[in-house]
């Protein structure tokens, strides 16, 4: 299988679609099933396996507060 190429996006949305987003993955999650969604375009398939995290980052007055969820391809 050829590799894929490098990504790295940000995409902003709505507090609307982003709890929409998160009600539908935290039912995957708990169904133990995997999780569709698209990011900038881009049509992404998360094993329902996939390594999840929260991240919390502090510097220059900004603090961050991120949701990771990774896996192999």
């Amino acid at each position: 299988m050829p590799a894929k190429p490098a990504r790295d996006v940000e995409k902003v949305y709505s507090v609307h679609q982003f709890a929409a987003k998160l009600r539908r993955f935290a039912d995957a999650l708990e169904a133990g099933k995997p999780f569709r969604i698209q990011v900038a375009g881009k049509r992404l398939h998360v094993p329902a396996g996939a390594e999840i995290s929260v991240e919390h980052e502090r510097s220059d007055g900004v603090e961050e507060l991120e949701f990771q969820i990774r896996w192999e391809y």
